[in-house]
């Protein structure tokens, strides 16, 4: 089940938005020259969950501004081409909503737990976390809670069939969020996470559906799908 639109309507030029996908793009194109390659790449600027907790620093880069780096460095062509289309389709509604620069404060403050959360997950471990998807998972949490009828346009594989339907954003995101939570908690019972920080989705995801609720302007929290 891939989104690739929704039809939830936008009032504002969401610059930001835009702002960030470009932003990930750009240094996905300096990782794809970077002499070390990616691997070295997200080595020297991914969030170490030694490190930012023990706040020992073990990169180039302080562990505080490691967590904020991780944020733009991607591991491949997949990694930021589904979540920059993720970001896409829902962060210019809850740009709209919260206007751009507490759009740009919710954004990082997503990140920032994400990848906390990913780090209490497995605190001694040496392997960095890289990729806007923590921040992007506080986005959906935020876009479920204040547009759980908004219609996404979705392309759903039936075997050799493709469907193109249009689903809630409530079966959409929660399909989603299941998915998350359920690898998270198999996860822990067989310690094999698969190289994907999914508490970093989880907790993101978690933080986001609660923060939206204190950071919407006053006279907007009226939902509006």
């Amino acid at each position: 089940m891939i989104p690739y639109k929704d039809d939830t309507p936008t009032y504002s030029t969401p610059y930001v938005t835009i702002g960030i996908i470009a932003l990930n793009c750009m240094v996905f194109i300096y990782e794809l020259f970077y002499p070390g390659g990616i691997e070295e790449f997200a080595l020297r600027y991914g969030a170490i969950p030694a490190s930012i907790i023990s706040m020992q620093s073990i990169q180039p880069v302080s562990p505080i501004v490691s967590v904020f780096t991780s944020m733009f460095v991607h591991g491949g062509f997949l990694h930021i081409g589904g979540n920059m289309l993720y970001l896409a389709i829902f962060g210019d509604n809850i740009e709209d909503r919260l206007g751009h620069l507490r759009f740009v404060v919710f954004y990082l403050m997503c990140g920032i737990v994400a990848a906390y959360s990913y780090a209490f997950s497995d605190p001694a471990s040496l392997m960095p976390m890289i990729g806007a998807s923590g921040a992007i998972s506080g986005v959906l949490g935020a876009y479920i809670l204040l547009f759980p009828r908004g219609q996404v346009y979705t392309i759903i594989f039936l075997g050799i069939f493709v469907q193109i339907i249009r689903l809630p954003a409530l079966i959409v995101i929660g399909f989603w969020a299941f998915i998350q939570f359920l690898n998270g908690v198999l996860g822990s019972i067989t310690f094999q996470h698969e190289g994907i920080a999914w508490f970093a989705h989880i907790g993101g995801f978690l933080f986001g559906l609660l923060l939206i609720k204190f950071m919407i302007p006053k006279g907007k929290k009226r939902v509006l799908r």
